[in-house]
């Protein structure tokens, strides 16, 4: 007995090792940018809120804002529905139509410089959709450079998570048990009325899931965006990425870090409050 209760009580040697790399590579250097932004960097004389006041008088620092919020919300909701459509559609697949899921993950084995290929092949002013447009008598355009870039960053955003999406909510849909199913067929329940009151909420855990996966990546199209267009793209696709690697290169780091502690904490509080809509929606 002795001997069981000790090793049920040695579970943090498990978290010790996790817990030392998360606080010596991410909660101490946060901590350290935290007391950064609030003090002058070649001095270190402290300033109080001076540095938050530039960051918001900050024209750069509120359109990045601006596009990236737009995107956030643009991104999302279009990921979340076409994943989940796609995901229902091959839920009821047949075994044969394995191979065929496989292709939707591809886009996430495509190294970054062949999608920075792809994308000047394709929007180039001298690539094919100009060409098309030259053939139907138009002039053509660098498209990159123009409004239409921000919803090319959409498209490849879309494109590039929608298999990792789509294996969440097959992994959320293969949990549900298919005996609800049939006590709501013998009810007289159509697919819709069960899409509604069965699939749905039961997919609640693993739609939370996706969300902040789906929100945290989002982030990471930057890459994408930099290597096509350089650290000042067109306005539309200026995100905050965008700004934090042309302050460091600058080594503006008052701004820098008074800026990452407000994306920082404007993160974690939207991550908190999605966990509490959830968690009141599967109480209810």
């Amino acid at each position: 007995m002795r001997g069981g209760r000790c090793r049920k009580n040695r579970w943090w040697l498990f978290v010790l090792p996790s817990f030392c790399g998360v606080l010596i590579f991410v909660l101490v250097p946060f901590a350290d940018v935290i007391r950064r932004s609030f003090a002058e960097t070649m001095s270190g004389v402290f300033v109080g809120l001076r540095n938050y006041r530039t960051v918001f008088q900050n024209g750069a620092f509120l359109q990045a804002s601006s596009n990236t919020i737009r995107f956030v919300f643009i991104c999302m909701p279009l990921l979340i529905s076409i994943s989940l459509l796609v995901a229902l559609i091959l839920h009821g697949a047949p075994k044969e139509a394995g191979p065929f899921k496989t292709t939707f993950l591809i886009p996430m084995a495509v190294p970054v410089a062949s999608v920075v290929l792809l994308w000047k092949v394709l929007f180039h002013q001298n690539g094919l959709l100009s060409a098309f447009l030259l053939r139907l008598g138009l002039p053509a355009q660098d498209w990159m450079k123009t409004g239409w870039a921000f919803w090319v960053l959409v498209v490849s955003y879309i494109w590039k998570n929608l298999g990792y999406d789509m294996i969440l909510w097959l992994a959320g849909l293969a949990g549900i048990s298919p005996s609800l199913y049939e006590a709501a067929a013998v009810d007289g329940a159509g697919r819709t009325r069960c899409f509604i009151s069965i699939t749905l909420p039961n997919l609640l855990p693993t739609l939370y899931t996706i969300t902040v996966l789906s929100f945290l990546n989002s982030f990471k199209v930057f890459r994408e965006a930099y290597l096509v267009a350089g650290d000042y793209p067109h306005s539309s696709m200026y995100l905050l990425q965008h700004l934090f690697n042309n302050w460091f290169a600058d080594l503006d780091m008052d701004k820098l870090c008074a800026a990452a502690v407000v994306v920082g904490m404007v993160i974690f509080l939207l991550i908190l409050l999605l966990r509490r809509a959830w968690d009141r929606e599967g109480d209810a």
